[in-house]
């Protein structure tokens, strides 16, 4: 009956994904619709696609395990972080202007944006394959923090479930392409909210309750770097290790900024009342299922064992979530379960989509067909091939590294977000606002993001040590993918000032999309486009207005002469 109640639980969820997936294919026929949906997506839809594709089992299992380990109650700080920064902020800084000068430059995706706006079919080539290539990762680690909740539950192997996930995934999104994603991501959000709270406030009965449970953690204790002990460290403030602590909120929630997956979200927004509907919508979901996957994995230490030896829980930081949540009802196990399977789901349709069409638009298409461009109808056929091969190899990878036991979860994502982010985030957000923004910068910034990313993940491969204390801070992925993003903030403007941008006419013509008069300027609305007239309407209309002319000039002879 148990095992019955689980089953449940996945086919109802299945069939549903697949559902929308076949009822949004009509609307995926184009590459603007398979991308964008048309430009078309109203503001829940928006904010919740923004949510689920940014948090997934990775935060819920990865993150939530590891630092709510290692910092206590005090990585609630990261959820909130993601919440304000990396939503709030994000949709208020980036939203509008997104909109607007994509839109303005007949942009689908990052790099070709960066192809536009910069104007450099080399940026965008560059671009794509820094995508592609580190999206890869980030994908793997989804498979895998989901795999190991349903070895939990099921009792499945893991390669199984990772190969079931992947199946399921490529069939919506091959079918539906965003509008699918869209639609599923906000069934998932949903799902998503209701689940974390009844698992916070099933877990914490565990141990009596809520103010049961914070006495329990403050009797844990850690030692500090100076070998003192300090008691209380995990219900404190800021935890027993703050610098740390920073590095993980920036990363996480600064890094959105320049993630392809996230900001493509604000491509597709509708209308101006998306926007405000959209950064309310997706910061109070922020708020309640990232604060609460930190939250919950505060407690993590009442639920697992540490080694004496490292410091860390027996079987790794990937197994204190899963061991936390193991001797919960049957019910409550399935409702974690399609939790955690919709929040990894949504991100990875997010993932595929986003390096599928990147890869067949500004490589495949560019490299390839530099005569002859590719029809819409090319375009889409082969977006779904790579959405397939896509989730194939990040698949493969998936499995491999299960077994290998240099890399978990959170370092996998910090290698992508890391590099993604100091790459893009800088050049992306300066070039929305600033005109003076060279070429040159875009490129310096793509060197930085990848060589910082992968030095460190050399560095943590090969178990190099470091005597100087700063050197061994930014070993970490996670540390190393935000300084790599400070740098980038940093040094942008400072190479503008050196070395500006030089062709000022083709720049101000980009820049006066934000000057175009609607009622307000569109620095400060958008509106939907109305449909343009067909050539053939268009004499209609001419003949009607002249015709219209006639008749009125005909009338004011007539009315002059009985004067």
């Amino acid at each position: 009956m148990d095992m019955f109640i689980k089953i449940l639980f996945l086919v109802v969820f299945f069939a549903v994904m697949i559902g929308v997936g076949i009822y949004c294919r009509k609307q995926a026929t184009n590459v603007n619709g398979f991308v964008l949906g048309n430009r078309s997506v109203g503001p829940w839809l928006t904010a919740f696609a923004f949510g689920t594709s940014y948090f997934s089992a990775v935060i819920f299992v990865g993150y939530a395990g590891q630092f709510g380990w290692r910092f206590g109650l005090a990585s609630t700080w990261i959820g909130l972080g993601n919440a304000f920064i990396g939503s709030l902020l994000a949709w208020n800084i980036l939203g509008r202007r997104t909109r607007v000068m994509t839109q303005h430059l007949d942009s689908a995706t990052m790099p070709d944006f960066f192809a536009k706006r910069f104007n450099s079919k080399a940026l965008k080539i560059a671009a794509s394959i820094i995508i592609f290539i580190f999206l890869i990762p980030y994908t793997a680690s989804l498979y895998n923090g989901l795999s190991r909740l349903f070895e939990m539950a099921f009792g499945i192997p893991y390669h199984y479930c990772v190969i079931a996930m992947a199946v399921l995934t490529g069939i919506y999104v091959v079918l539906g392409g965003y509008m699918a994603t869209a639609i599923n991501d906000f069934i998932q959000g949903i799902i998503m909210l209701v689940g974390i709270v009844a698992v916070i406030a099933a877990v914490m009965q565990i141990n009596g309750g809520l103010t049961e449970s914070i006495a329990k953690l403050s009797q844990e204790s850690v030692k500090t770097a100076a070998g003192t002990e300090m008691n209380g460290a995990f219900t404190s403030f800021f935890g027993p290790d703050i610098f740390s602590l920073i590095g993980v909120v920036i990363l996480t929630s600064l890094g959105t900024w320049g993630l392809p997956q996230m900001v493509q979200k604000f491509y597709a927004i509708k209308s101006e009342k998306s926007i405000s509907t959209g950064t309310i919508v997706s910061t109070i979901f922020a708020i309640i299922v990232a604060g609460g996957c930190y939250f919950l994995g505060g407690f993590g230490r009442l639920f697992g064992t540490q080694d004496p030896a490292t410091g860390k829980p027996v079987g790794g930081y990937d197994a204190v979530i899963p061991g936390m949540l193991e001797n919960l009802s049957p019910i409550l196990i399935g409702i974690v379960v399609v939790l955690v399977l919709s929040a990894s789901m949504s991100t990875l349709s997010s993932l595929v989509l986003t390096s599928s069409s990147v890869l067949t638009i500004d490589f495949i298409d560019p490299v390839f067909c530099a005569k002859k461009s590719m029809s819409d109808k090319k375009k889409v056929l082969w977006m779904r091939i790579f959405i397939v091969f896509f989730i194939a190899v990040s698949a493969f990878i998936a499995i491999v590294q299960a077994n290998s036991p240099v890399l978990f979860i959170s370092q996998m994502m910090g290698v992508s977000w890391g590099a993604l982010a100091g790459a893009f985030l800088a050049p992306f957000m300066y070039g929305l606002y600033m005109k003076r923004v060279p070429k040159i910068a875009v490129w310096i910034n793509f060197f930085i993001g990848i060589g910082i990313s992968l030095a460190s993940f050399v560095c943590n491969l090969t178990g190099v040590r470091f005597d100087d204390p700063v050197l061994e801070y930014f070993k970490s992925p996670i540390n190393a993918g935000m300084l790599a993003m400070i740098v980038g903030i940093v040094i942008t403007p400072i190479i503008a000032l050196i070395a500006p941008a030089k062709d000022k006419d083709r720049i101000n013509s980009i820049f006066s999309c934000y000057q175009k008069k609607v009622t307000v300027s569109s620095k400060k609305s958008i509106v939907e486009d109305e449909p343009e007239e067909a050539p053939a309407e268009k004499v209609k209309t001419a003949a009607k207005t002249a015709k219209g002319n006639t008749s009125a000039k005909a009338k004011n002879k007539n009315n002059k002469k009985r004067k």
